[in-house]
């Protein structure tokens, strides 16, 4: 049984050594490849007792083994392998030590460094510190001083350190882990007990970079403040609105210098080759405060560039913009000036006293405050809109008219049932609704009849102010003038306040239906100064419902009265009337219609006109909504005196490309009017045939 047992055993041992297989590692073809030895460096450190004693550290990438040639004429170098050292003993005396390393082939790479030797203590120690133009986190020091052989350095952050030693010629770096002030110990060493030292304190700081928020709690916002200006960083009084933060700058405006503001320095020059738009929150105690943001060179104040913004609102925080298109590029500018109320002198009084927060640099101009009628057209006006509930708004040309510039709107699937889309940020005055002004028309095009169109007007400082009211669209895929009455406010909405100050509009596509990909456009939000709703052509002044509400302008004076003169082909109840006073020579009167005129087959008008004279000049002219250059006009001479007659109007060659939304009426253009019964004319049942 012993026997089988061992027997078992060896047979195993057989097993085990037929089943493995000897690797072998013999592929030595990087040797061949390897580079020679870099970025040489050596350590001396000396014991500093007179003996001379001297630590020869080498090192190096890619250097297996290292010669070292003392300098002090001992004949064979010593040999130190990668990681290791060597000590010689010197007498007191400047040497040349030469280094030379080896890399894996044999290929090699020498430097020689110097090391002085003495027994006297160092003298003239000098030693530079600078702060990383790359990471002001980090410092960069080298020294410099006579009898030295090294130097150790302490930087000051950490307790127990362990110095870091360097020679003359050689810069160390150290990078902080926190802002603060760090005392920084320089200690140069000799072969003899004595040693000099040099202390420097270094600040770290986080640099002042846009945009200026004044909340990292690492940043120094320290204005420099000059003629008055006091500027200081606070928490926030008033924090409201669009301006929520913690901490803001507050300007006290002192006497006694008009331009009294602060400056604050930059980290950095401030990068324009992208962005120039500077845009800066601020609370003001008035309307109507001047705000000047200015820029300057570091060192040369000449160099600078500014613009100047007003406020807007008193007591409430707005954003206001300074638009730096225009600077010059390829200078530098590091600095930051705020002066308030410039060419007035402060008094430090609470009229006095703003809030200024959120510096920074944008590459676009912000949503604009805009003017009615809103066209989409003009050359340097911003257009700039903001959606909201998931709305897609982007410029684009009139689907039927490329030479037009609208707006077109998606209302992508997934967009709110109440999706909407605010036109520019508000309108530069408040849109003047009265008892018989209360309508606005936009231009729509939409994809589909039916569909609601939604428009809202709002005080833009106090958005509870505010009044809806809707259109549904009649035709698809044709543009439309659809008017919105705000004397009939949408179901469940406020009503119209002629107290309150509305002065921003937005639009809802399709209200009330989540989006699905529908697409609109939009153009000519106007505010139309006369109620037009229903007022359409023909006009014959018969409606017990409509306002005919004419514009009179230079002289002219038109109004729909009871038919003075019913005779002949015309007895209807109502009729206008036409006085000519003095005032211009073309004197005249326009109504406006709810909707374009349809040129499309019907291009002839016929006007019945009363006369009190033979050759009276009757012109009859149209004109688009917003655009009085767009329009078209005919003149006739009347042929009866003291009875009706009617007179036609050749429209054939009008452009029908273009929209017409105006009627205006002038007789005897060229003549100026007198107010008297000559100058006095009826016209009645104005129509295409």
């Amino acid at each position: 049984m012993k026997s089988l047992k061992y027997f078992l055993g060896f047979a195993f041992l057989l097993v085990l050594a037929a089943g493995c297989k000897k690797e072998t590692y013999d592929d030595v073809s990087f040797v061949d490849t390897a580079n020679s030895p870099d970025q040489l460096s050596v350590l001396f450190e000396i014991t500093q007792d007179n003996t001379g004693r001297v630590t020869i550290t080498p090192n190096g990438a890619g250097a297996v083994s290292y010669d070292i040639y003392y300098g002090d004429g001992t004949a064979t170098p010593a040999k130190v392998q990668a990681g290791k050292n060597t000590i010689h003993t010197y007498a007191e005396g400047v040497y040349n030590v030469k280094i030379v390393a080896y890399s894996i082939n044999g290929k090699t790479t020498e430097i020689t460094r110097q090391l002085t030797v003495s027994f006297r203590a160092p003298e003239n120690l000098d030693v530079v510190i600078n702060v990383d133009p790359a990471n002001n986190y980090k410092i960069n020091v080298s020294a410099t001083a006579l009898y030295e052989t090294n130097f150790r350095i302490y930087f000051g952050d950490v307790p127990n350190e362990t110095p870091v030693s360097f020679l003359e010629g050689a810069t160390v770096s150290h990078t902080y882990a926190a802002v603060g002030t760090y005392t920084v110990r320089v200690v140069a060493l000799s072969g003899g007990a004595a040693t000099a030292e040099v202390t420097r304190s270094v600040t770290i700081v986080d640099p002042v970079l846009l945009p200026i928020t004044f909340e990292s709690p690492t940043v120094d916002y320290t204005f420099g403040n000059f003629g008055g200006g006091n500027v200081t960083i606070i928490n926030n009084p008033q924090s409201s609105g669009i301006n929520t933060s913690a901490r803001v700058g507050r300007m006290v405006k002192n006497p006694p210098e008009v331009w009294g503001g602060g400056v604050i320095t930059l980290g950095d020059p401030i990068d324009f080759s992208v962005n120039k738009v500077f845009r800066m929150k601020v609370f003001s105690p008035r309307v109507g405060a001047k705000v000047l943001l200015k820029v300057e060179n570091l060192t040369n104040g000449g160099i600078s560039f500014e613009r100047e913004a007003t406020t807007t609102v008193a007591n409430t925080w707005e954003d206001l913009v300074f638009n730096y298109a225009a600077i010059n590029t390829a200078e530098s500018y590091q600095k930051v000036v705020l002066i308030f109320e410039l060419g007035i002198p402060g008094d430090g009084s609470a009229n006095f006293t703003f809030l200024f927060d959120d510096i920074r640099l944008t590459n676009q101009l912000p949503t604009s405050l805009l003017t009615l009628p809103v066209t989409f057209d003009l050359p340097g006006v911003n257009y700039a809109v903001t959606d909201f509930g998931g709305n897609q708004s982007v410029d684009a040309v009139d689907p039927s008219n490329a030479a037009n510039n609208v707006k077109k709107t998606t209302k992508p699937n997934g967009a709110e049932t109440w999706a909407g889309t605010t036109i520019g940020s508000g309108f530069t005055s408040a849109i003047p609704f009265s008892a018989t002004a209360t309508q606005m028309s936009v231009r729509v095009y939409s994809p589909a009849a039916g569909l609601p169109i939604r428009l809202k007007v709002e005080d833009r400082n106090d958005n509870t102010r505010s009044v809806e009211t809707e259109k549904v669209t009649t035709v698809a895929n044709a543009w439309e003038t659809l008017v919105f009455d705000f004397a009939n406010q949408a179901t469940g909405t406020a009503a119209l306040n002629l107290a309150y100050t509305y002065n921003m509009a937005s639009i809802f596509f399709n209200f009330g239906t989540a989006g699905d990909g529908k697409i609109f456009y939009w153009d000519d939000i106007t505010f139309l100064p006369v109620n037009v709703a229903g007022i359409a052509l023909p006009l014959d002044f018969e409606s017990t419902t409509l306002v005919y509400t004419f514009t009179n302008f230079d002289g002219g004076d038109a109004t729909v009265i009871n038919n003075p003169q019913s005779s002949g082909i015309n007895t209807s109840s109502k009729v206008g009337r036409m006085i000519k006073n003095a005032g211009q020579v073309w004197g005249g009167s326009w109504i406006g219609l709810a909707s374009p005129i349809d040129f499309s087959t019907l291009r002839t008008f016929k006007m019945k006109v009363f006369s009190p004279r033979v050759g009276a000049k009757v012109l009859l002219k149209v004109e688009n909504q917003t655009n009085g250059g767009i329009s078209y006009e005919k003149e006739v001479l009347t042929t009866t005196a003291n009875a009706w007659e009617e007179l036609t109007f050749d429209f054939s060659a009008i452009n029908t490309a273009n929209s017409y939304q105006k009627i205006v009426l002038i007789f005897e253009l060229g003549t100026m009017g007198d107010g008297s019964p000559n100058f006095t004319f009826l016209f009645d049942d104005i129509k295409l045939n």
